[in-house]
């Protein structure tokens, strides 16, 4: 059976602002598995991912407001922790949906590590934010404390972190074993949880954050699937997003969307760039097709009746 990696974002899991709560987000993460299934009944096997920003962020606010009783969580560990809650609700979902559809086949989360280079320039210039806002005496704190903070448009200090790019999955091994034995497998979630290999080899997690859309096109390519799917929060792909002058894209080359890229008017830097930038360095890599839509519109996507596709 063809491969697919499904792309899922941690915004996905959160409708709006209104609707945050693990019940929440268990809610969103079963209406966005009734389509994944629905992938599975068509015949593909499938890896999926998931963004986590919105869930490390919550966690890391809980270990500031409870600093004055316990531990701080280093940002490693809270990128390991929303892999295994967000992986908890994909996964059990995605079994039930199953169960509905008298599938026989079994879903496995994987928290996946993956290196990045500690020579990064990504490392010289954090540029994510992260975390909650913070007051200047807060941030200087924090400063001599050794993170780097940046005050953000007269709305407060807040942390940055580097976002290196992805070297690496480092439990690669796994999820083609998982895949082989006809599991769904959710791996690398939030990009993964970023590490790098000292001269011996042994890994050590860094405070960083790792797109997790370049990382799913590294997973795409590295199992030779024949399909990267980006789920997000719109149908299709467009151009002027937002204005008077917006137009859906059913289709592009990598050549086309090298263009939009490069015009840097098209697609947000903290949305819809890295997911087409993804797209076009798995296609470039020896992949088959990327579908960029919505939860709601992936069986349509796949069918070739919406979503945007892009090709080589």
């Amino acid at each position: 059976m063809p491969t697919a990696v499904v792309a899922i974002g941690g915004n996905s899991l959160i409708k709006d602002k209104d609707h945050q709560t693990v019940q929440d987000q268990y809610q969103a993460a079963k209406e966005t598995d009734h389509h994944i299934a629905a992938l599975v009944a068509m015949g593909w096997d499938v890896a999926v991912s998931h963004g986590n920003g919105p869930q490390v962020g919550f966690i890391l606010r809980r270990s500031e407001l409870s600093a004055h009783e316990l531990h701080e969580v280093p940002l490693d560990v809270c990128g390991a922790d929303s892999q295994g809650a967000i992986g908890y609700a994909l996964q059990q979902n995605l079994h039930n949906e199953f169960l509905a559809l008298g599938i026989d086949k079994g879903v496995a989360t994987l928290v996946t590590q993956v290196e990045v280079d500690a020579a990064d320039p990504a490392f010289a210039n954090p540029s994510k934010p992260i975390g909650s806002f913070m007051d200047e005496e807060a941030g200087k704190r924090r400063i001599a404390e050794g993170w780097d903070v940046v005050e953000d448009a007269g709305r407060g200090w807040r942390r940055v972190v580097a976002s290196p790019r992805p070297k690496r999955i480092v439990e690669l091994d796994a999820v083609t074993r998982l895949l082989d034995a006809g599991m769904v497998v959710i791996t690398v979630g939030g990009g993964g949880i970023p590490v790098v290999a000292d001269e011996n080899g042994n890994l050590h997690g860094v405070a960083a954050v790792i797109d997790k859309d370049l990382a799913s096109a590294l997973l795409a390519t590295n199992l030779g699937a024949e399909l990267l799917l980006i789920s997000t929060a719109v149908e299709k792909v467009a151009l002027d997003y937002g204005k008077p002058t917006q137009r859906d894209i059913d289709q592009m080359t990598v050549a086309e969307a090298k263009a939009y890229l490069a015009e840097g008017t098209h697609f947000a830097k903290g949305s819809m760039a890295p997911k087409v930038q993804a797209g076009i360095e798995y296609l470039e890599a020896g992949g088959a097709m990327v579908i960029i839509t919505d939860p709601a519109h992936i069986e349509d996507a796949v069918k070739g009746t919406t979503g945007t596709r892009i090709v080589p």
